[in-house]
Parts: structure tokens; sequence; C-alpha cells
């Protein structure tokens, strides 16, 4: 049996990247080269702290370095799209956190890349997918326990209200709670259902952040319309008074799911005398780069 190659693995962003550096340190087939930040010190004490990976501010040096196959790209939001089409326009597999891009014309320069570069993977860090807990709800929905689903609402508790109003997002242009935190629900919704809506409206405010320097809404409610009839509700809430969490619930015709503050539960009845099923899985996956 041939050995599985070993890919050379750039991290640009060491913010929540620090974690993808992590998780591949401990991949057999990975070999951390590049570790870059725009804080040398902070790229610098990581390639300490593991080990490995070379200390680097200048993005650009990534491109042209032959000792690297993939980069994985956590920097700020706004730049997502344009170190992602740098990235494959340089023959390298990208492993971007989301959103992938903040503008329809970004995805669509996005799209013309790939299809110009078929060998190429492009994978945005939609964790939940691999959480064990939803993972199994996909594998109940696809064998038809829920029996037609008619409605998908899911709540992105943020609790953290402080990022948006102190940190980097209050600085960078049109900042969107929906794609920097929302979306993982709506990644959820989309790969449970196996559906795409067909109409979408949304609704916003910034309540909970007035008179402070950030711009943007900070509470988000999207409604979702799909082929089937389904209906969607996601939320994102980045300054409720809550622990950063998400909520979770699946209503079909024949079960229901919900998830929140007291656990997974599956409802089969609508027997008041009895109790729900108690899904003692972890929502979330091992790790932020598990995927």
């Amino acid at each position: 049996m041939n050995p599985v190659p070993t890919l050379g693995v750039a991290v640009v962003g060491l913010g929540i990247g620090e974690q993808h550096a992590r998780a591949y340190r401990c991949q057999s087939a990975c070999q951390l080269r590049v570790l870059c930040d725009h804080d040398q010190a902070r790229a610098q004490a990581l390639a300490n702290t593991l080990g490995c990976g070379r200390a680097e501010v200048d993005f650009a040096t990534i491109l042209t370095d032959k000792a690297v196959d993939l980069v994985s790209i956590a920097s700020y939001d706004d730049a997502h799209a344009a170190q992602t089409l740098a990235v494959l326009e340089s023959g390298k597999h990208v492993f971007v956190e989301k959103p992938l891009c903040c503008s329809r014309e970004e995805l669509e320069r996005l799209k013309q890349v790939c299809q110009r570069c078929p060998d190429l993977k492009l994978e945005s860090n939609l964790v939940l997918r691999s959480a064990p807990l939803y993972r199994w709800l996909k594998a109940q929905i696809e064998a038809g326990l829920f029996g037609e689903i008619y409605a998908f609402d899911g709540d992105y508790l943020y609790g953290r209200l402080h990022k948006i109003t102190q940190g980097w997002r209050k600085d960078v242009e049109h900042y969107s709670v929906m794609l920097g935190g929302g979306i993982h629900l709506i990644d959820l919704m989309l790969w449970l259902l196996g559906d795409r809506p067909r109409q979408v409206s949304a609704l916003g405010n910034r309540l909970c952040s007035e008179g402070t320097a950030f711009r943007y809404c900070d509470f988000v409610s999207a409604q979702f319309q799909f082929a089937s009839g389904a209906v969607g509700r996601i939320t994102a809430n980045f300054g409720c008074i809550h622990r950063h969490q998400h909520v979770l619930r699946v209503f079909g015709t024949a079960a229901s799911f919900i998830y929140d503050d007291a656990g997974a539960r599956l409802h089969l009845t609508r027997d008041p005398a009895l109790k729900a099923a108690p899904v003692a899985l972890d929502p979330l996956p091992a790790s932020k780069g598990e995927l």
C-alpha cells in the first residue's frame, strides 16, 4: 500500500488560526511549514510552542513557497475572498474560515477560479457538520424518522458583545453577524434538509450595541422558504445576555428534535404523559479544525 503523501501547510491569521495550526500539528499527513500573522511576535511564539513552522508576516511569500501545498486562512472576514483567490491561483489547496466571501461578486470570482482549477480543493470551516450530534441527526432524517420536515429553527447566541464593540469586527467594512456566525446554522440547515431555499428575507437591529463604535446590526433574523414547502428561521444574536451557544429545533410530521440549554431531545409523540428521549451526543466537534 502506497503511503499517504505529506501536505505542507501554511496557516494565515493566528487568532482562531492557532486552533487550525494545533489541529494540523496532530495530523501525520500534514507538515506545518508556515505560521503567518501581522504580529510577528505572535507568529514566532506559536512556532516556538509547537516546535515547527516558520514565523512569517508577509502573506505573499506563501504563494511562491514550493513547500506549501495547502493554506489554511483564518484572517479577518473581509480578507478571506482575496486571499483564497490568490492561493488558488498559485496552485495550492485552501481551507478557509467562514465566511468564504462577503459578496456575490467575490463568490462569482471564486467559482470561476475553481472551474479553471478542478484539481484544487476548497473547503470552508463549517464545523457543526462534524459534530456527533448532527451526524446522528442527519442519519435519522435520511432514514425517514422525521417524516416530512416542515420547519427548521436555529439561533446562534454569540453572547460576546465586547468582541464586536471593541475588536476588529467594528473596524472592517460591512461586517455581518450572519456571515460571521449565523452562517454555521444556515449551513447546518441546508446540509440537514438537503434542499436550497427559493425565497429569503431578513430583518435586523443594533439595539444591544447602540452608542458603541460598532456600526452594523448586532441581531439579524432571516427567514427561508424551501421548494419542499419547509420554512426555516435562523437568527444571529451577537449582543444577547447569554453564554455562547447555539439552539436548534427541527419539526417533522413524525418527530421533533430540540437542542438547547437542557440538552438534545427527540420527541416521538404528542402524548403529554410521555417524555422526550434524551440524545447524549456532543453538539460540537472535538476541535475547531476537525473538519
